[in-house]
């Protein structure tokens, strides 16, 4: 059965960041805003802190990697120092590297990851707003030297860097996924995290496997030999809604995609397992807020 999280990238049209370095010394410190994206950092040389809002300091070392979801922060040498519009710093294009102070005693790599627009709280909702990936862990290897990879692109400009910084962000993306997936929180529900219980990523399979299939908690449950009662709390529990509330989002997501690649409504309609417009168009409106003729 194909694997869910790849349907999802491949639905949710992952973009790359741009791949960026920060060389500092000195009292520094460069804040920046919060974007629908995931955003990856890793400490090459040094030490510095990150300042989230509403969270104590975390002092980060060499060989510390870190992905941010979603929010606000700020890299700072010191966490009284007040801090700079690091956003106007790299505003140029084609400026990917920031040196401050004279001695740089500290080096960032950064990059990220961009989805379509509409379709990034699918994966940025699942995940949380700032995890730290340990130095001896092999996603922390991998993320370390992909943002490298992605910042050599972004400097060099080389026949087909864009395509090649597309997939990079996908490789991104995954490594994310599995570090966060290895953490094991128990404390944040999501179907991402569901994905390490057998049996949910098997009912989060099927669904996906068989979008348009008119599902029902019974069949479901029956798949994976559980009573309706278990699985509809366990899968509340461990994803933050109902196995049919799962369903109904992945496949206005799905739509959203598929309408902004020029399909009519009628077609995407069946394809989510909707008999009537009327109907798919009533869901829609009620999980993205908008029409489906206005995508």
């Amino acid at each position: 059965m194909n694997d869910p999280f790849t349907e999802v990238l491949a639905a949710l049209g992952t973009r790359s960041v741009r791949g960026t370095s920060l060389e500092a010394g000195g009292d520094w410190a460069l804040s920046f805003d919060g974007r629908e994206r995931l955003k990856f950092a890793a400490v090459m040389k040094g030490q510095c802190w990150l300042i989230l809002p509403d969270c104590p300091p975390e002092a980060l070392s060499e060989g510390d990697v870190i992905l941010l979801s979603d929010t606000r922060y700020t890299v700072a040498s010191a966490p009284e120092v007040e801090p700079s519009d690091g956003m106007a710093l790299y505003a140029s294009p084609g400026h990917n590297t920031v040196r401050l102070g004279a001695d740089c005693d500290t080096v960032l790599i950064g990059g990220g990851s961009g989805f379509a627009s509409g379709c990034g709280s699918f994966v940025l909702d699942a995940l949380p707003r700032f995890l730290r990936i340990p130095p001896h862990s092999p996603s922390a290897g991998s993320i370390a030297t992909t943002l490298a990879a992605l910042k050599d692109e972004a400097d060099a400009g080389r026949l087909g860097g864009g395509l090649v910084a597309e997939r990079l962000a996908d490789i991104l993306v995954v490594e994310a996924v599995r570090a966060y997936v290895a953490s094991q929180p128990e404390d944040n529900a999501s179907w991402i995290s569901a994905l390490a219980d057998p049996r949910l990523a098997r009912v989060i399979r099927l669904m996906h496997g068989d979008i348009s299939r008119r599902w029902t908690i019974e069949a479901l449950a029956r798949e994976v030999g559980m009573s309706r009662s278990a699985l509809t709390l366990r899968f509340s529990q461990r994803v933050g809604r109902p196995p049919l509330d799962y369903l109904t989002r992945w496949r206005m997501i799905w739509a959203q995609r598929q309408l902004a690649q020029g399909r009519s409504v009628a077609e995407v309609a069946i394809d989510v397992g909707y008999t009537s417009q009327s109907a798919f168009a009533h869901a829609f409106k009620r999980t993205t807020g908008g029409t489906p003729r206005s995508r």
